[in-house]
């Protein structure tokens, strides 16, 4: 008898399926997705344990970028559940930065002075297998259960909280009314003058970048900051870059922030080649992390040596403003710690 697969009817949507529905016809199988990858998956280690313990997705528009029959692409061992994530090793914890300590309210972090990170939902648009929120407890930290107001309220009776980052999961899973609805009141907030949304999907799926978007950052009376996550230079095809250009264009100011992991990215020519694609696209390089130590996550570590060799030849190939800054995050710390990779040239500020 014929064992039954997932089915790969929609391994390729219409062009003209809106980012909602391609946010829902994720794969979220390790079968599907190695069919459409014309791969086995057992010539990929891939672990049914670990995709209990943190499910696959993957948008079918970011696995359009990965090569066919390549059990290595990049892409894809950043998406793949792997029998690597089985094992344990001191110094590799559920919360790497300190995340729990640092709660105010439901889903309220703050860690910093001037800022707070509001968690605006639990959703992502693809699970990314070194995310330092993969064992975060969302069931109990759900500031949309009251509307957010017990967050809003203790931004509110804090003076000294100048900006807003939206983070989440990922915050652009909202539609752009319910975006609407929640900057709207913290806009009344008269101490918040800047807001900044950490966003991984309009890089997995371009399409989120659309009129609405735009309409609601163009129309945001704060200082808008959009942060992507972009980790390789595969990831900004030709649609991704359009798309990022008219979002470059809009009313906010764009950067990008990458992990830096064994295997996806950890050599120079890659990191050079994705300052000046994100250059391209008028996004500009921000952070580059130290992967955060968090369990199931240890195969992607580069150690801190050999991460400022690399970061050493990057910057002897590119002007400097197009350098991403080496950071690492502690739990505890005001702020991100630089890693200086030259004894002769300061750390960046955190």
């Amino acid at each position: 008898m014929q064992s039954k697969r997932p089915s790969l009817a929609r391994v390729h949507p219409a062009p003209e399926t809106t980012w909602q529905q391609q946010y829902r016809d994720s794969i979220t199988s390790i079968d599907t997705l190695c069919d459409a990858l014309e791969l086995h998956a057992d010539e990929l280690s891939t672990s049914q344990t670990a995709e209990r313990q943190f499910p696959l997705r993957v948008p079918l528009s970011y696995v359009r970028r990965m090569q066919r029959s390549d059990p290595h692409d990049p892409l894809l061992l950043q998406v793949l559940p792997h029998a690597l994530e089985e094992q344990e090793a001191a110094g590799y914890g559920p919360d790497p930065v300190g995340d729990l300590a640092s709660v105010k309210s439901p889903g309220l972090l703050k860690k910093y002075h001037g800022r707070a990170l509001l968690l605006a939902t639990s959703r992502c648009a693809v699970h990314c297998r070194f995310c330092f929120r993969r064992h975060f407890p969302y069931a109990l930290q759900n500031p949309r259960g009251d509307a957010w107001r017990s967050a809003l309220d203790e931004i509110a009776a804090d003076p000294s909280i100048e900006e807003i980052i939206l983070s989440g999961g990922d915050p652009l899973v909202l539609s752009d009314r319910e975006l609407t609805q929640l900057v709207g009141q913290l806009q009344a907030i008269p101490h918040i003058r800047r807001l900044r949304v950490h966003t991984r999907l309009p890089v997995v799926i371009p399409e989120r970048i659309n009129g609405e978007l735009l309409d609601w950052i163009n129309g945001c009376e704060l200082d808008v900051v959009v942060v992507l996550h972009i980790n390789h230079p595969r990831e900004l095809d030709h649609g991704l870059q359009k798309r990022l250009r008219t979002l470059s264009a809009a009313r906010c100011c764009v950067l990008n922030q990458s992990v830096l992991m064994r295997g996806i990215n950890d050599d120079a020519d890659t990191l050079v080649a994705l300052s000046q694609h994100l250059f391209d696209a008028g996004v500009l390089p921000y952070y580059l992390h130290l992967l955060d130590k968090v369990q199931g996550a240890m195969h992607f570590d580069v150690d801190e040596s050999t991460a400022c060799a690399i970061m050493k030849e990057v910057a002897a190939r590119l002007p400097g403003y197009l350098v991403p800054r080496l950071v690492k995050e502690q739990a505890g710390e005001p702020g991100k710690t630089p890693v200086a990779y030259q004894a002769d040239v300061l750390p960046y500020p955190a």
